[in-house]
This record gives structure tokens, sequence and C-alpha cells, in this order.
């Protein structure tokens, strides 16, 4: 593929330079092979600046970043945000996606709402795969993951080798790490998911705002200009995403308690345990319907209906998605039934924050006949602050 191909008219390369044939993408000195670009992008504990000369070395027939070093031996292009650049000239290097694309973000819920929607899409005989911190899941293969948003090198060629699987639908997490990173820039969203918000990546994000600003990039820049926002309407930010789906002339689906039942969105009337399942009452277009949801917690509700609105907004037809959600499987490590010990059920889930450990634990409360025990723990490495407040919820919402 042709330098020039690759960036803007404002990239500011010569002729000459924009007829370099360049052979691949790199953002890790270390992963270079002759024939690619370069992109030396700063970190949060180093500059990819430092690495240049590896990359070189290594084969790289240009560099592209925010400032030329001094002597270069290969072209640089001066870009001013080489986060972006990268992320678009992935999407030009490996320009195949499926047809229809939804991201979803929030801080609680994205693994589930992505592996619903695929599930869903799958039913109504579509396809489908997801992305996210459970890795890929596909009609060909499920690879495990460890990143919630994989960087646009990964992700674009991902997205790129799906499309040429067959699969026609994907749903995908967008964390705020991956949004602030500019990882999903180039991606074609048609819709876009929001779940929740509370404290996270308190290690990472100065303020609660800009964590929260840092989601709404996903519907103020991201989404297709003519595409769908659904929302979960029961929380104190809700308002501010609705805004700011509004704002960009998207259709908004309301979802949750306080959902728009009597017309596009879907609104939860009410919710009985079932075993481990519940009967749910729901109303979309006016209309009220009565489901079996094989999951436990009321939050898997949200999730549900987020994933349910994502698939009805991307044309699925109502009365089938509704039909599919009785036959939901919950995301691996998510509130998942593992066993049993002396009669006790035995859950395994992901919660690592505060508003998931409490309500993993309030979902779990009617299924202790004695004592709730609780065993959670903290990435030493991650946010410190939100360890009190996990060993407060634990001890006001467990036994033991």
């Amino acid at each position: 593929m042709k330098l020039r191909e690759l960036f803007g008219d404002d990239a500011g390369m010569d002729a000459r330079t924009g007829e370099l044939a360049v052979t691949g993408l790199a953002a890790d000195s270390r992963e270079v092979k002759p024939g690619d670009l370069f992109f030396a992008l700063a970190g949060t504990t180093t500059d990819g600046a430092r690495f240049v000369d590896a990359a070189v070395a290594a084969g790289a027939v240009a560099v592209a970043g925010e400032h030329a070093p001094a002597g270069g031996r290969v072209p640089f292009i001066t870009t001013s945000n080489p986060r972006r650049a990268l992320a678009l000239a992935a999407a030009k290097f490996f320009p195949r996606q499926p047809g229809t694309i939804a991201a979803v973000t929030g801080t609680s819920g994205k693994t589930s709402v992505a592996a619903f929607t695929r599930q869903i899409w799958q039913r109504l005989g579509h396809p489908s795969a997801s992305i996210g911190t459970i890795g890929v899941v596909s009609p060909s293969r499920n690879v495990y993951g460890s990143v919630t948003t994989p960087d646009p090198i990964a992700l674009h060629r991902e997205l790129d080798q799906l499309a040429g699987e067959g699969v026609t639908h994907l749903a995908l997490e967008a964390s705020s790490h991956g949004l602030d990173q500019h990882r999903l820039d180039g991606v074609r969203v048609r819709a876009a998911g929001f779940t929740n918000l509370s404290r996270d990546h308190m290690d990472y994000h100065p303020t609660v705002a800009h964590y929260l600003e840092t989601k709404l990039r996903l519907f103020r820049e991201l989404v297709e200009p003519d595409g769908v926002a659904v929302i979960s309407a029961d929380h104190d930010c809700s308002g501010t995403v609705i805004e700011a789906a509004v704002a960009r002339n998207l259709q908004v689906m309301r979802v949750g308690r306080r959902g728009d039942g009597a017309h596009l969105g879907i609104r939860l009337v009410d919710a009985v345990i079932d075993g481990f399942a519940q009967r749910v009452t729901l109303e979309h277009a006016g209309c009220e319907r009565i489901i079996h949801l094989p999951l436990v917690g009321e939050f898997q509700i949200e999730n549900a209906l987020v994933s349910a609105g994502l698939v009805i907004g991307t044309g699925g037809d109502a009365d089938q998605v509704f039909a599919a959600l009785e036959h939901l499987e919950g995301a691996k490590g998510r509130l998942e039934l593992v066993g049993e010990r002396n009669g006790a059920p035995v859950f395994v889930d992901y919660a690592h924050k505060p508003d998931a450990l409490a309500k993993a634990l309030q979902a779990l409360r009617p299924y202790a006949r004695r004592r709730l025990v609780v065993v959670f723990g903290a990435g030493g490495d991650r946010d410190a602050g939100k360890r009190p407040l996990m060993g407060e919820i634990a001890v006001n919402n467990a036994d033991a």
C-alpha cells in the first residue's frame, strides 16, 4: 500500500515520499518487520520516539509521530494526533469490516452485553461475533483475550479477518482506555450502547468527570451520524449520555425501569425471581410482554435490555429479539454458577470494582439459605482507592 493512501491530504509529505510502499504497520519497535510503517506513540511510562532508531534498524521504511527526531534516516510523517492517525491508517490497511457493528461502553456489563448481542443476532440467523475482555467469539473460533479493547492494528486486522470469514454482525466492548487512546477510530459503528457509570480506572482517569467524558466519545464522535444509541436510563449520568446522543441526532432508545416503553425504548415493568432465572415483564412500542430470562440478578436484565435494543435498533424484529432473550447464556465468569458445595450454590464473578461487587452480592442474597460468603480481590497495580470501598461493601452485603 502507498504511504499517501494511509494518511489524509494534510499529512504534508512530498510526492516521492507518498509513493513509498508500506507492507505493514507497527507501534512496537520489537514487532517491526521490513517494509513496516512505525508509529512513535507517547505512552504512560515511555515515549515511542525513543525507539525510532530500533524500528528503522528492524526495517521500518517510514515513521509517523508528533515530533520528528534529528537526523532521521527514513521519511517522517508529522501528525498532531499519532494515535488517531494509527487507527485510521489501520482501518485503511485492513479495509474489510462486518456490515453491522455495535459497540457498548459503561463501567459494568460490557462483556455481557457484547455476548448477549452476539447470541441474539446469531439466533436471528446472522453470522455474528463479539470482541472484548473474554476474547474473540465467532462461529468458527473462540480465542481468549485479556484486553477489553485491542490496539488499533490488532482490532482492524481482526475486523478484516472476521469479515473475510463471513461474519456480518459484530458486538464489541469500548473501554474508556480504548476510547481515550483512539483505538476504535475508523471502526464503522452503527449502534452504540451505554450500561452504567461508577468509580473505576481512577489510576488512569484524573476524575470521574473525565472518565465520563471519555465514554461520551463513543456517542459524540464514533457512532455513525445516522446511527442508534441504546442507553440504560436508570442512572444519574444517563441524562448526560442521552443529551450527547440527541445532540448528534442519533436515534435514541432508552431502556430500563425508566425506559421509553411506549415508543422506541424498552421499559422494565416488573421482575420476579424464578429459581436461577427471572420472570420479566417488559413494555416496548406500547405493548407489554412477559419473558423468562435465564439469568440471575436485575443488573443482568439491564444488560439484556441494552443488547435487545442494539439488535432492534440495527434492524432486528422485536418479537424475535424478545423470544431470543429466553435462550441467553451468561458470559463466562459473569455471575456464573460453577457448582455447589454441601448444597450451597457456588458462583464466580468478574466483579473487580465497588459497584459490580455490590450488585453481585445483592443479586445472590436471595439464594443464600444461611450465609453468603465472598472471597474477592483487587489488582495490586491498579486503583488502590477502591479497595476500602470494596471491603465495606463486602462487610455490608455478605456474612463472611
